[in-house]
Order: C-alpha cells, then structure tokens, then sequence
C-alpha cells in the first residue's frame, strides 16, 4: 500500500500547507503531482528529500530536447540479443566438435527480458511505494509527455520487443512528480492526467523559516541584511530574479567567514555571481547601488 500520510516537510525540507495538500491529493488518487513556479523554488527537491525522509526508493528522470518515451520506459538491447544469438549458433557448432562452450552471461534468447534494459519509469513501477521524479518536462519534445497518456490513465508500461506488462494498482501507484518551468505549454490531456500546483515565491517570513531550516544556527544580522537585499534585488525587475536556491547558496558562501566580515561583503555587494546569472542583470543593479 503506498504511503499516503500528509508529509509536511524534513529537516531540509519545508513543504508548506498548499504544496503538501496537493502532494497528498495525487499520492490518495494514484495519479502523478505536476509542479509549475519559478526555477530554484525546490520542485525538484520535494520528491528528493521526501524519498530520503522516508526511505523510499528514489528514481529519476531528467528531461531533455531528445527525451523519448524509449529512454524513460525501458529499452531493448539490440547489440546484445544480436551476439548472443552469434554465441547461440557458434556453441551449437563448438558443441558438434566437442570444444568448450562459450558464455553469454546467462542469457537465453528465448526470453526477451533478459536484454531489456529497464528506464526509470519501468523500474519505479516496478517497486510500488517508491517515488519517481520527470523533472524539467517541458524541455523535452512535445511527443513525450503526449506519449505518457496511456501509462498515466492505465498504469502500466507495455515493454518493447517481448511484450511484458508492468503495471500497478491505484494504491500502489509510486509517488510521481513532475516538474516544469513552463518554457512551453505541456498539452491539456497530459496535464488533466495530473493533479496540479504551482510554487509560489516565498515571502520573507516564509524564506527566513526555509533558511533556517538549512542554517540553524545562523545569526539574526547576517539573516537580517542578506534576506533585505535578496528581496531588494527581486524588486527591480530583473530578467531573472533570484531564486531559493541562490539564497541558499549565498548564505553558505558568506557563513565561511567571520560574522563581520561577511556583513562588509554583503554592504559592497560582494558574490553577486551567486544570486544574479546575467551581464544586464549585473549591470542594472551596479548602476542601481552605485556598486
């Protein structure tokens, strides 16, 4: 049975009410979590750290511009069937004169599983209560997440060459999530196959709690000055704000010097690199604080 219990977050990890609804909803329903926000919000890190928090298995799939259904679900080895059968004809003849046989590692060509190669959607339904992450989804090709419909609606993969079905019940359907930060439109049937949540940015009360959940220990003037000019820097109306991630990212950076040191750092706008990934980002914000 898969777990289904309201998970709230981790230590490294806060899952707020909405999202952990949400993601409580589609783990009940057996149907895949799709989640939409900006980048670095933590989509990715949900299913991660709930796989971790929880002992699950965790599989992953990155999407790409040449993600195919092929790559996610599972594969057939082509190269490998061919030689063993070459094998298969050369030990026949081999055996004829009484020499030794040669290995093929256990293989028989009569049964097409042995060559197939599973992906991680064939291995993650495979292992019901486990946890699948697609992340990215809407880089890949317009067909993939098309040619996800009939597992998302049936549960269960057909795989190539030999035919083998692998499915599972809605109570054990593993854990799904997909992420996507929406650089195309995925299509209405596949996205009516999901229950749906958008992250939205944190506020700074809400980041100061997230951040506290990474650094504990962190002083209040440190957190003070950083959280007041990462929201600063979000208000301009930058090509690309800077995210969670990037925040994180900072404070680890300044944290490996002394408290004071770290606040000159931050007063002459020093490691802007971690929080800004543009030259007319960077430009705009030296000509806003005179950097």
């Amino acid at each position: 049975m898969a777990q289904t219990n309201i998970w709230t977050g981790s230590d490294q990890y806060l899952c707020d009410a909405e999202l952990a609804q949400a993601f409580h909803i589609a783990r009940v329903l057996g149907m895949p979590l799709l989640i939409e926000g900006e980048p670095g919000t933590g989509k990715t890190e949900l299913p991660i750290q709930y796989a971790k928090d929880q002992g699950l298995p965790l599989f992953t799939y990155p999407a790409g511009s040449k993600s195919n259904v092929e790559q996610f679900v599972a594969k057939f080895d082509h190269v490998k069937y061919l030689r063993d059968s070459q094998v298969e004809v050369l030990n026949a003849q081999r055996s004829a004169q009484g020499l030794e046989l040669l290995k093929s590692g256990g293989r028989k060509t009569e049964q097409l599983d042995d060559y197939i190669i599973m992906g991680p959607g064939a291995n993650a339904f495979s292992h019901p209560n486990s946890v699948l992450l697609i992340d990215e989804i809407d880089k890949a090709p317009r067909e993939f997440p098309n040619d996800l419909l009939f597992a998302l609606s049936h549960r269960q993969f057909v795989l190539p060459e030999s035919g083998k079905v692998i499915e599972v019940s809605e109570a054990d359907m593993p854990a799904i999530v997909i992420t996507s930060n929406r650089e195309q439109e995925l299509p209405t049937a596949f996205k009516g196959r999901c229950v749906y949540h958008y992250i939205s940015f944190p506020d700074p009360e809400l980041m100061e709690t997230i951040v506290r959940k990474h650094f504990p220990n962190i002083e209040g003037k440190l957190l003070e000055k950083t959280l007041s000019l990462f929201y600063q820097l979000r208000g301009l109306g930058l090509e690309r704000s800077p995210a969670t991630r990037e925040m994180l990212h900072w404070l680890k950076y300044l944290k490996s010097f002394s408290l004071d040191d770290a606040l000159k750092k931050i007063s002459n706008k020093e490691g802007l690199g971690i929080l800004i990934k543009s030259q007319k980002d960077l430009k705009k914000i030296k000509s806003q604080f005179r950097v």
